[in-house]
């Protein structure tokens, strides 16, 4: 990111890592998963590059949400919507099953408004790919 220009991108779609200690059910983990050292810097450069009036959407963890809303808060960001992406099954449970993902809309400036704002419940839909644990595919919202 650092090798591009300012104002460079009209809309920044991001999956951090949740900061969760991920490990699915064939064991494996997600990079970057324990430590959240990257998270201000990357965050900071997306705000750089992210045209004024521009959105971004981010994925979280849950249970970091202070930490993520800090982080994007710090970086400059405006929150001005979340997403909930309803699963057709559990990803995980404890004390209730895991079957929403979510994410933030955050603003640069004061973005227009759409005249058809989306609904903010959408459905998912799981890609089936077994070498990439957290892949998503986003099912193609029709208003």
């Amino acid at each position: 990111m650092q090798r591009l220009p300012n104002g460079s991108a009209d809309f920044i779609l991001t999956d951090p890592p949740y900061l969760v200690r991920y490990r699915d059910r064939q064991g494996r983990t997600v990079a970057n998963d324990v430590n959240s050292d990257w998270l201000n810097p990357a965050f900071t450069e997306m705000y750089r590059l992210l045209k004024t009036g521009g959105l971004a959407v981010s994925l979280y963890g849950w249970n970091k949400v202070d930490l993520f809303m800090d982080t994007w808060r710090k970086a400059g960001f405006r929150v001005v919507g979340h997403l909930v992406f309803q699963k057709p099954y559990s990803s995980s449970q404890c004390f209730l099953r895991h079957t929403h993902e979510q994410a933030y809309l955050l603003a640069k400036g004061s973005p227009l408004e759409p005249d058809y704002p989306l609904a903010d419940i959408l459905p998912w839909d799981k890609t089936g790919n077994r070498l990439h644990s957290t892949r998503k595919r986003y099912v193609r919202w029709r208003g």
